[in-house]
């Protein structure tokens, strides 16, 4: 397989991963973290095919990156108060937010019962999320290799194994997101990210 690598500004640039998309196929392109590799959350047969590219175990949910807080009733129910609070306030951003998955959602992106969540805080992540629907994405590497900041560090892992790279040039964060389980009673941190688990216990007023 040829990897298409295009500006992510261009005017093509949208069209053109929305019908490799729609056709199955996988894009990686820029987030406010690292580069994403996504595929239309609802298409099972293309999420678990982000598996088989990334070398990536099964039994690890992959996230879904959405484009406005409406989408969240698409893949998730029953948001608690926590959820929502967090929500309101970290998103857009580096925030993926630990919920109860929506049934319709396919058990390749998540085997148990629960789906993490986040809107990403950048432009072009935005308006292919906004054009696309809700997707399932994955930072753009080999499992167990470097996540990756700009487009060249993701066509080094994974060109000929993807269809296309939108190059938004060097991503501003460079760290995955942090995630904070949201089930419970009270918020968990799973993985401390760029915001930080004291700004999160002071917006809760509480402790994790």
């Amino acid at each position: 397989m040829e990897t298409l690598v295009i500006p992510a500004l261009s005017s093509k640039a949208i069209p053109h991963a929305l019908a490799v998309l729609k056709s199955g196929g996988l894009v990686a392109f820029p987030t406010d973290t690292v580069y994403g590799l996504g595929a239309l959350a609802f298409d099972a047969a293309a999420v678990k095919s982000i598996y088989t590219v990334k070398g990536r175990p099964e039994e690890k949910a992959i996230p879904v990156l959405i484009a406005d807080p409406l989408d969240l009733e698409k893949v998730a129910l029953e948001i608690s108060e926590i959820a929502a609070v967090l929500a309101a306030h970290f998103w857009p951003g580096p925030l993926t937010l630990v919920v109860p998955k929506h049934p319709s959602l396919p058990e390749v992106v998540s085997a148990v019962a629960t789906i993490g969540v986040r809107i990403p805080d950048h432009t072009v992540a935005r308006a292919l999320l906004k054009a696309a629907g809700p997707m399932a994405v994955s930072s753009a590497n080999r499992s167990n290799l470097p996540n990756p900041s700009t487009a060249q560090e993701v066509l080094t892992q994974l060109g000929g194994r993807i269809a296309l790279i939108l190059d938004g040039g060097r991503t501003p964060g460079g760290i995955p997101s942090t995630v904070v389980d949201c089930i419970g009673a009270e918020a968990k941190l799973l993985r401390e990210g760029p915001i930080l688990m004291t700004e999160i216990q002071k917006l809760l007023g509480g402790e994790l």
